[in-house]
């Protein structure tokens, strides 16, 4: 894991700061059950722009309290209400820190916030194989102990099937959220594909553009199209009301049937 200037743990100073804040007042609500603060996802795994989510995880030493829960809702309420770009593109979650060391605890609820809301959530988001080897990986420490020391090892094996599992399940759960018809969902959908099929062939988690230059690179014709479609439109950012681009829903469902029958079969090493 690359040292990081912890003042500086992004490029974006603007975020820099509300990591600090959040840091400071986040210490401030839990006091001596503060452990550490993280970040993980895109800005640990690399590739991280202008349009990523800024993915964080504040482990507790023990359970929250009603009153540190209240303080915790109250700080998220506030912070998406500023007329700033980074304050409606952090999300994560509190998990508690012997649940976050083993994956034994998947399936445990943790304090969430998502991106751009102002209502936590007590959600299984963030309880997952990807998210701690990003921690413990990559992780970048805003304040608080090696993450190596707060999560076991998450096994190249332990993600490949994590990733079969996602494979079968994604569209499914997918639409329950977020529509192919809107641009940024047929995006994130042949993104999401393309970082499983990534963390497949190389046991590690992949970045979103990582995965997706690599698939372009190793599918042919209509998927390598509906690839570089993707990587083209990222600048596009998220707005509920463009479309998705004609034919793209087609070619994206059938891509995700091809994904999903090819994890099924995906070697294990």
């Amino acid at each position: 894991m690359a040292a990081r200037d912890p003042d500086s743990p992004t490029q974006f100073p603007e975020l820099n700061t509300l990591l600090q804040e959040l840091t400071e007042r986040t210490q401030a609500v839990l006091g001596d059950n503060f452990v550490g603060a993280y970040l993980q996802g895109s800005f640990a795994v690399g590739d991280a722009d202008y349009y990523s989510d800024c993915d964080f995880l504040i482990p507790v030493q023990d359970r929250i309290s009603v009153e540190q829960e209240a303080g915790l809702r109250a700080l998220h309420d506030e912070i998406p209400t500023r007329g700033r770009h980074w304050t409606h593109h952090l999300e994560g979650s509190y998990p508690l820190k012997a649940e976050l060391k083993t994956l034994k605890a998947l399936g445990k609820e943790w304090l969430y916030i998502d991106h751009g809301w102002r209502v936590m959530q007590w959600s299984t988001h963030c309880n997952s194989e990807v998210a701690r080897w990003s921690l413990r990986e990559r992780g970048v420490v805003l304040v608080g102990p090696d993450p190596k020391t707060l999560v076991d090892e998450v096994t190249a094996g332990d993600l490949r099937a994590s990733m079969r599992s996602l494979a079968a399940e994604f569209m499914p759960g997918f639409v329950t959220w977020m529509t192919l018809d809107i641009a940024w969902g047929q995006r994130y959908a042949v993104t999401t594909l393309c970082r499983i099929l990534g963390t497949l062939e190389f046991g590690r988690v992949v970045s979103k553009r990582e995965a997706l230059l690599w698939a372009g690179e190793n599918f042919d014709g209509v998927w390598s199209e509906l690839i570089r479609q993707v990587l083209e439109d990222r600048p596009m950012g998220f707005d509920a009301g463009q479309a998705a681009r004609t034919g793209s829903v087609e070619k994206t469902l059938a891509f995700a049937a091809h994904v999903e029958d090819l994890a099924m079969r995906w070697p294990d090493a």
